[in-house]
């Protein structure tokens, strides 16, 4: 038969309860951590990954336009302006 030794559960115990503790302790710590960062950030004007990309696609979509923009411009420009004629070939006098 197997006897209990009272000490050694009232160990037991001690160590479960402490441990119960160091998670919440470790928890509580996350979460002020979390949140600290969190107002951090925000007083930053970080703005959001979501945000971020359609600024990103409206900045490439006006950069395709103006692209668009100027070789229409430039093709105008070329058909506007008046042809330079070539100079006449000079020949020696003897």
């Amino acid at each position: 038969m197997q006897t209990r030794n009272k000490v050694l559960d009232d160990i037991s115990h001690l160590f479960t309860n402490a441990m119960g503790v160091a998670q919440g302790a470790k928890d509580e710590a996350n979460t002020a951590m979390k949140s600290w960062v969190d107002r951090w950030m925000a007083d930053r004007d970080f703005v959001s990954r979501e945000e971020f990309d359609a600024v990103r696609a409206m900045a490439q979509k006006a950069r395709e336009e103006n692209e668009a923009l100027k070789a229409r411009l430039d093709a105008l420009e070329a058909k506007a302006a008046p042809k330079k004629k070539k100079p006449a070939a000079r020949t020696k006098k003897a």
